[in-house]
């Protein structure tokens, strides 16, 4: 969330931005300005009326100490008092209707991002290895998954519907090894703490990094009885950047540097028809999650390091990719800059997003109130925060699959994965 006293300076500015975004200014501020301006006028005349009614106090006492008639002031006190809590809730009101405002803003775009209105217009930075070179048509990880009896879509069809896959075998253990090798590579090389959060959060997790109110089609929302609702969780960057809601952190632990490993539950609203064949968009998958808490003037630092932490989990797999710096038009709602990390895929022709590494500044702090407290200084701020996939384990699995294909159908298996997995290739086998 921007800051109400930022925007309300800098509207000219925030309009621009939300241009470069692709947004039309008025349809997302609103009444802005009218409801700010009447807010304000709220707040003013309350604190007038409780002025006024503190000074007839003072005078009813010191005209009833000098035994003189105190009944105008009297009924003004009693008037004021009564007509404050109804100033009060038309005030509340007005604050409600301008923070529901704030809470569509989007995050900023940094300046070094570039503008553009889509995904055509995203810049690569760089590119690492090169895509492995086949002597026969290589198979997409949907056939191949299937003859080697490793990938099941119809019994997962038959049990969860559409959207659904079961692993078997060689299959499941080598999703598994992944997030072994990865939370292993994050912790014992990249300085990250292991944290295994919840499943379930609740509303205020999911308004705390930026998918509620705007992306509740996007959830699973699971009734909860008499109590608030739960939501499954679309990633662990919810719960874990929510560990530290509504508290103040010391200085001197920034930053701090989390890695999780958790299910992700998506409904894919407005997706369908798209990637309907495999296992890239899934209603479940497992991902690592990155998440850092930063200091406000080391956070673009702190990017380049956690994407380049991603990027070498696929180097250390030997898996081509490139590095994309997404657009204006392309980012996410909370994101003020984003790179996608994106694998090539040779059974599909195609680089497939595998991670996605922001910063959020100051914007999902402010939403959920985690702070910080600068040395020598009494005053907390907020701090800025930062995630990405370190990486999504199913697709990875995919590039795996794709990539180290053999000719007469197996799959060969990275040797850094090897000693994980427990085996050097997938041989086709029965379900």
């Amino acid at each position: 969330m921007l800051d109400l006293n930022f925007v309300r300076d800098n509207l000219t500015v925030v309009e621009e931005k939300l241009r470069q975004r692709g947004m039309d200014p008025a349809a997302v501020l609103q009444d802005f300005r009218e409801l700010d301006a009447q807010r304000r006028q709220a707040i003013a005349a309350v604190e007038t009326m409780q002025a006024r009614r503190n000074r007839a106090s003072e005078e009813v006492a010191k005209l009833k100490k000098a035994g003189q008639d105190a009944s105008t002031q009297i009924t003004e006190t009693k008037e004021l008092r009564e007509q404050i809590p109804q100033k009060e809730k038309a005030a509340q009101e007005l604050e409600t209707r301008l923070r529901q405002i704030l809470l569509s803003i989007p995050n900023l775009p940094h300046e070094s991002v570039p503008v553009g209105r889509s995904s055509e217009e995203n810049v690569e930075v760089r590119r690492w290895g090169a895509p492995p070179q086949f002597d026969f048509a290589p198979k997409p990880h949907w056939d191949l998954g299937e003859q080697l009896g490793i990938l099941d879509f119809e019994r997962a069809a038959k049990i969860s519907g559409a959207r659904f896959a079961v692993y078997w075998d060689l299959g499941a253990k080598l999703e598994r090894a992944l997030a072994n090798f990865m939370l292993d590579l994050h912790t014992r090389e990249h300085g990250y703490t292991e944290v295994l959060p919840p499943y379930l959060v609740n509303s205020d997790s999911m308004q705390g990094t930026g998918q509620l109110p705007k992306f509740a089609a996007d959830l699973f929302r699971v009734p909860h009885g008499e109590e608030k609702d739960l939501w499954l969780i679309p990633t662990a960057e919810v719960p874990v950047t929510n560990l530290y809601r509504d508290e103040v952190l010391d200085a001197a632990r920034l930053p701090v540097s989390l890695t999780a490993y958790t299910p992700c539950f998506r409904s894919e609203a407005g997706s369908y028809g798209k990637d309907v064949r495999g296992i890239i968009r899934q209603h479940q998958f497992q991902k690592v999650e990155l998440v850092k808490f930063s200091r406000p003037e080391d956070s673009y630092q702190q990017l380049e390091k956690l994407t380049s932490h991603a990027e070498e989990v696929l180097q250390k797999l030997g898996l081509h990719y490139r590095t994309m710096a997404l657009c204006t038009g392309d980012m996410g709602f909370s994101s003020a800059k984003t790179y996608d990390i994106e694998v090539w895929l040779p059974g599909q022709q195609l680089f497939r997003e595998i991670s996605s590494c922001s910063n959020f500044e100051s914007f999902q702090a402010r939403r959920a109130n985690i702070r910080y407290r600068p040395e020598g200084k009494s005053k907390s701020e907020f701090l800025h925060t930062l995630n990405g996939s370190g990486l999504a384990v199913g697709r990875t699995w995919v590039a795996i699959v794709e990539n180290y294909q053999q000719a007469d159908g197996s799959v060969m298996i990275p040797p850094a994965l090897q000693p994980y997995v427990g085996a050097e290739r997938i041989q086709p086998r029965k379900p």
